[in-house]
């Protein structure tokens, strides 16, 4: 390595500053520092092997170091590592735009390159509005979205979002949205009972798209899962539903399935579990199997078609590495391994298995609700089981949590007091079984030790 740990933390806690990250906390505990993965597994500058919990943010999916992959990405270097897409092409960008136009939802036809998943939904929440504007439905400037719904960190994509704790600071930097109530049936804002609400806020969401349909250019929300709102699964209907209201009020559907793209959900998509097709959808993170940072937005040839003619209808939006090649390279890589290894196939039975993992939860005394679609999991700790009283945010019990699962070799990461596990697609039984012990030793370490 060339350099100490002692090294190594000195400048982590001089120059570094990471993201989501409360770095006097950060600086109060010797850091984890990353050298290498293998497989499901990270490997620390000690040599330690820790399972990737998380896959690396959502991002992992094949696993850490694929030889196909990382095969790809040397070939791909080989010929030229990057030339910009503003006006030319290159083979990866093209073929990738083909593979994905082939594999998405019926009707999305056309795909423009970003590099984050923030930047996917700016562009879809920008490529929405300016559709509008080139039809001359110069009213159409708002959109309806969700609270608890989190779609990034830029300026358009905060707008959207419905997070306090991560978008309040900010709010006057904003543009104004209207926000419909998170389907979050463990606390219902509504104060309703999920099995007779008979989806109460959804028909909220209806009736602010009704009450200003002239004015919106389109609802945008997270498909099938609120992620980093606490893992909060849609409820059965709900997806379809949406779909019904864009086209009953004829507004666009943007859906972000950023995070629960390319499998995670169990299937390709989150939006296949009921059918729907968007207008519009953001994919990233687990595109390039947790590799190099592309995203895509995805649209249909409509809204396409409505941007072409003269140059005051072009889309102005761009990035320096949009289109990269060794990234679009590295994305081919993994998509063709989904078929390659059975990718999808062979993660049903460990959905199957994680399931009834899932259920020793409910025994433990601070576990309020387990929350699960596919590999995305997410458990919600309460001081009151009974009452649903939350530990107070002070006493940082979810990040306590993490910190000792990490005794024992499981490297995870809280949404507040929600652990989240979400693994690599390619986790086995036994290395999955290793991980819910964990996390199930660590939580009641901290809450009932």
């Amino acid at each position: 390595m060339g350099y100490s740990y002692e090294e190594l933390k000195k400048w982590d806690l001089e120059h570094f500053w990471h993201p989501f990250t409360q770095m006097a906390e950060y600086a109060q505990r010797d850091p984890l520092i990353i050298e290498r993965g293998e497989g499901v597994y990270l490997i620390d500058v000690h040599g330690n092997r820790y399972i990737d919990g998380v896959s690396s943010l959502w991002v992992n999916v094949h696993g850490h170091n694929h030889p196909k992959i990382n095969r790809a990405i040397r070939e791909q270097l080989e010929k030229i590592a990057h030339s910009t897409t503003l006006g030319i092409s290159n083979v990866p960008a093209i073929l990738l735009a083909k593979k994905l136009a082939d594999i998405t939802p019926e009707g999305l036809n056309r795909v423009f390159f970003s590099d984050t998943g923030a930047c996917a939904m700016e562009i879809a929440i920008k490529m929405a509005f300016h559709y509008w504007q080139n039809r001359g439905e110069t009213q159409r400037k708002r959109f309806v979205a969700l609270r608890n719904g989190y779609h990034g960190d830029t300026i358009g994509a905060m707008s959207v979002g419905g997070i306090d704790l991560f978008h309040a600071v900010y709010k006057p930097l904003l543009f104004e949205a209207y926000f419909a109530p998170s389907p979050y049936c463990y606390r219902c804002e509504l104060g309703l009972d999920r099995d007779s609400c008979g989806l109460a806020c959804l028909r909220r969401l209806e009736e602010i798209v009704a009450e200003h349909a002239h004015e919106i250019a389109a609802i945008v929300c997270e498909s099938t899962v609120q992620a980093a709102g606490g893992m909060i699964v849609l409820p059965e209907g709900y997806m379809k539903g949406l779909r019904e209201i864009a086209d009953r009020y004829g507004v666009l559907l943007v859906l972000d399935e950023v995070a629960v793209g390319f499998g995670r959900t169990g299937r390709m998509w989150g939006c296949e579990h009921e059918g729907v097709a968007p207008d519009i959808m953001a994919v990233a993170k687990g595109i390039t199997g947790g590799y190099l940072p592309v995203a895509a937005t995805i649209t249909t040839d409509e809204i396409y078609q409505a941007f072409l003619g003269d140059y005051t209808k072009t889309f102005y939006h761009g990035h320096t590495y949009t289109g990269n090649p060794l990234g679009c390279a590295a994305a081919l890589a993994s998509i063709e391994l989904f078929d390659e290894e059975r990718t999808l196939e062979r993660l049903q039975p460990k959905i199957e298995h994680l399931t009834r993992r899932l259920e020793e939860f409910w025994e433990l005394k601070h576990v309020g609700d387990v929350r699960q679609k596919g590999f995305m999991v997410g458990i919600e700790l309460v001081r009151d089981k009974d009452t649903k009283e939350p530990f107070p945010p002070a006493e940082r019990t979810g990040f306590k949590v993490i910190y000792k699962a990490r005794e024992r070799g499981v490297v995870i990461r809280p949404l507040g007091d929600v652990i989240v596990i979400l693994p690599p697609l390619v986790i086995e039984i036994e290395e999955l079984d290793r991980l819910v012990d964990v996390v199930k030793w660590a939580i009641k370490e901290v809450t009932e030790g």
